[in-house]
């Protein structure tokens, strides 16, 4: 199959790119359209794609959750992640230790997705501001809180 074919057969649901030509999995314009059909469609492109920081800010731009797939060197890129979970906050689950430790990028996490708080370091989901930002962005991510703030915020 030739690139034109995968391409409209991606872009209609037909094609995953798992199933296409390897060569096709090293093809940048094949993985976007593959990743914006199916966001996880990254985890099958070619491996130097995944190591291309250029390309991989273009992925995750598009599909945030695509860090989890990207070279590990990405998730503890703080400006990578910060572009990540300001796409879909729950990609703060596949960012180093230490950047779900950073309230900056936990802030934008759960700005996107209160749900994100589930994901950050114990010390911020004992954090009011990062809490309360999780709370309004949807209140059902109050049960990922600690139980210390929790108490707090009713008084």
């Amino acid at each position: 199959m030739d690139k034109l074919e995968a391409l409209e057969k991606i872009k209609k649901g037909n094609l995953s790119l798992k199933d296409v030509d390897i060569k096709l999995k090293a093809d940048k314009e094949v993985v976007l359209a593959a990743v914006k059909e199916y966001g996880p469609a990254f985890q099958f492109a070619d491996d130097k794609l995944k190591t291309d920081k250029k390309f991989v800010l273009e992925v995750i731009r598009q599909e945030g959750r695509a860090l989890r797939y990207s070279d590990d060197k990405f998730k503890t890129d703080k400006g990578v992640v910060l572009i990540a979970v300001k796409q879909a906050g729950t990609a703060l689950r596949h960012a180093d230790k230490k950047l779900q430790a950073d309230k900056e990028v936990v802030l934008a996490a759960v700005k996107q997705n209160g749900f994100a708080l589930h994901f950050a370091d114990k010390k911020l989901q004992a954090d009011k501001e990062v809490v309360l930002a999780a709370v309004n962005q949807d209140k059902g991510a109050i049960k990922y809180a600690a139980k210390s703030i929790i108490t707090d915020l009713n008084k």
